[in-house]
């Protein structure tokens, strides 16, 4: 994953350390429902994958090179939408990843719009295939 040199792991607690280092989460799928992609203001680049089933989010993964505070949100993102329906999903927010992620610096709060933004667009993805 990607390096960051504004950020390290020592600001984080530790369950956020595991969960960045959890790959249940992290990576991409071959044959996912729906997709997305996003380029955040700050370059870094996220994916997030869904399985879907009787409007429930089954499986999600995400995928970034991203600094620590990137894969940090994307994996809380992750692992809150996983399991919910697709309204459930839509009502996460950034300010709930934020207030989960414990440390997150200021100037990465951008980090968990993305990580949001990301998960929504994928949500849409299925929703307009329906």
């Amino acid at each position: 994953m990607g390096d960051d040199s504004n950020s390290s792991f020592s600001e984080y607690p530790p369950e956020v350390i595991a969960l960045i280092n959890d790959t249940r989460y992290f990576g991409r799928m071959n044959d996912p429902v729906s997709s997305s992609y996003l380029k955040g203001p700050c370059g870094d680049d996220m994916e997030f994958y869904l399985v879907i089933y009787k409007d429930k989010i089954t499986e999600i993964k995400y995928y970034t090179e991203g600094c620590h505070a990137t894969q940090a949100c994307a994996a809380m993102v992750a692992k809150l939408a996983e399991g919910k329906t697709i309204k459930e999903a839509l009502s996460l927010s950034a300010g709930e990843v934020i207030t989960r992620l414990k440390g997150l610096p200021k100037d990465h709060l951008h980090c968990s719009i993305l990580s949001v933004s990301t998960l929504y667009r994928a949500i849409a993805d299925y929703l307009l295939k329906d």
